[in-house]
């Protein structure tokens, strides 16, 4: 009985798409991120690939807030990217964002502990297109914390995000 038991958990470690690589599922749908650098949970080579579900499995938060680039309020839905970096076992100094019309920033790590910026896949309820700062967007709290209501801050406001680069130093 035992000897089954074993062939059978084998194989289910054996069968695509079930396999863990380097402790992170592989997406299941259309990836949407990828994060490379320094990460110790991967599923694709050294990087970490993305799809919407992973990031909706994640605990979603909620900021309610203004920016330069909306009329009014926007309630944008996301996870922390606090979260993310805990999903892929990320570390560094740096996040090198890059959206996907190739514009990019470097983001400090210490940022999301420190101020909580979201991943936002939703605003006002509905997902975020391509053709309209989506499907991600880092968002922080403007309005809730006014030191970062600035210039600053609203340059590490990366929307289309496809890639994000953990650097040491």
């Amino acid at each position: 009985m035992r000897k089954w038991f074993g062939l059978l958990v084998a194989a289910f470690f054996l069968l695509p798409g079930t396999a863990l690589a380097d402790g992170l599922p592989a997406p299941t749908g259309d990836v949407i991120l990828t994060i490379t650098g320094e990460v110790t949970k991967t599923n694709s080579g050294d990087a970490a690939d993305i799809d919407r579900a992973m990031l909706e499995a994640l605990p979603q938060q909620v900021i309610v807030t203004q920016t330069p680039w909306h009329e009014g309020e926007v309630t944008f839905e996301g996870p922390l990217l606090s979260g993310i970096m805990e999903l892929v076992g990320g570390s560094g100094e740096y996040a090198a964002v890059t959206a996907l019309d190739d514009y990019s920033v470097e983001v400090p790590v210490s940022d999301f502990a420190e101020h909580g910026p979201i991943l936002a896949l939703k605003t006002n309820g509905e997902y975020m297109p391509e053709d309209d700062k989506g499907p991600l967007f880092i968002i922080y709290d403007y309005d809730g914390k006014p030191g970062l209501n600035t210039e600053d801050y609203h340059s590490r406001s990366v929307w289309s995000v496809r890639t994000i680069e953990l650097q040491a130093d």
